[in-house]
């Protein structure tokens, strides 16, 4: 993946923002800023799925009528075409994917409400607490006005980028500082006392440590962390150095964990 100079900057600030250690509110709302700005989008929304009321909740937004959302909560979430759809993919998902635009342009969800605000194209990433029936912990609804183009691949693979990251940090918002070691999630020893150690090693990473740490939990090798990065194996191993140093994380699942995986990494990619 090739990135250009502004998105790797936006990128970076990214990942320095999901480091800061924001609530659960702020994490949503102050990233979906900075994604606005990485992606080059016009709006965004951000909600949680509710379990026990079966509904989207707590909302933050940008660019958007505080009435329409309004709508939103009091109607239109009933009746929507593609959320849930894309939430079940549990990973970035442009609308298209679930539904093509001029099906969803003939919707009353896109009419009355979407277009409203004029959000055109759209593409979500529905964040959950581990797989299969995992708790939700908030979503991002990211879109573009009409004159923009379409988002593909390349956004998506950003999003992929960012998704693990994410997860994390609304994982540790919910916690009270007791248990932020939860972050490392049971493990197999001896990886367990690595990620003990490491009770808070989200926030104490710099975004590059993160990118690497990204990607060990994705089963790369330093070989192809390089190539995905623009840097040199020699620089890979530098990192890598560094996160043991830091989290006291003598293995590759050890840094796994570091980033919310567990001994076993599995592929964000992974359906």
């Amino acid at each position: 993946m090739i990135l250009s100079h502004r998105e790797s900057a936006a990128l970076a600030r990214v990942f320095a923002l999901l480091a800061e250690g924001l609530d659960e509110r702020e994490v949503r709302l102050e990233v979906g800023r900075a994604l606005l700005d990485l992606l080059q989008a016009d709006q965004f929304a951000s909600y949680v799925w509710n379990q026990a009321l079966g509904r989207f909740d707590d909302g933050v937004w940008l660019h958007m009528q505080p009435a329409n959302l309004a709508r939103y909560e009091q109607w239109y979430q009933f009746r929507d075409p593609i959320t849930f759809a894309l939430q079940a993919r549990r990973h970035a998902t442009p609308v298209s994917a679930v539904m093509p635009h001029p099906e969803l342009a003939r919707t009353e969800f896109f009419n009355d409400f979407l277009a409203r605000d004029g959000l055109h194209w759209g593409i979500n990433l529905h964040a959950f607490d581990g797989s299969g029936c995992g708790r939700a912990l908030g979503d991002l609804r990211i879109w573009r006005a009409r004159h923009r183009r379409e988002f593909d691949g390349h956004d998506k693979a950003l999003l992929d980028l960012v998704e693990p990251a994410f997860i994390c940090a609304l994982r540790r918002a919910g916690l009270r500082p007791g248990q932020v070691a939860a972050l490392a999630a049971p493990v197999a020893p001896p990886v367990a006392q690595a990620a003990a150690a490491a009770a808070a090693p989200a926030y104490i990473l710099s975004p590059r440590e993160l990118e690497v740490a990204h990607r060990v939990a994705r089963g790369l090798t330093d070989k192809a962390i390089a190539r995905e990065l623009g840097i040199s194996v020699s620089s890979v191993r530098t990192y890598l150095r560094r996160l043991a140093q830091k989290s006291g994380a003598q293995r590759r699942a050890g840094v796994a964990a570091l980033v919310g995986y567990g001994s076993t990494p599995t592929p964000p990619h992974a359906p």
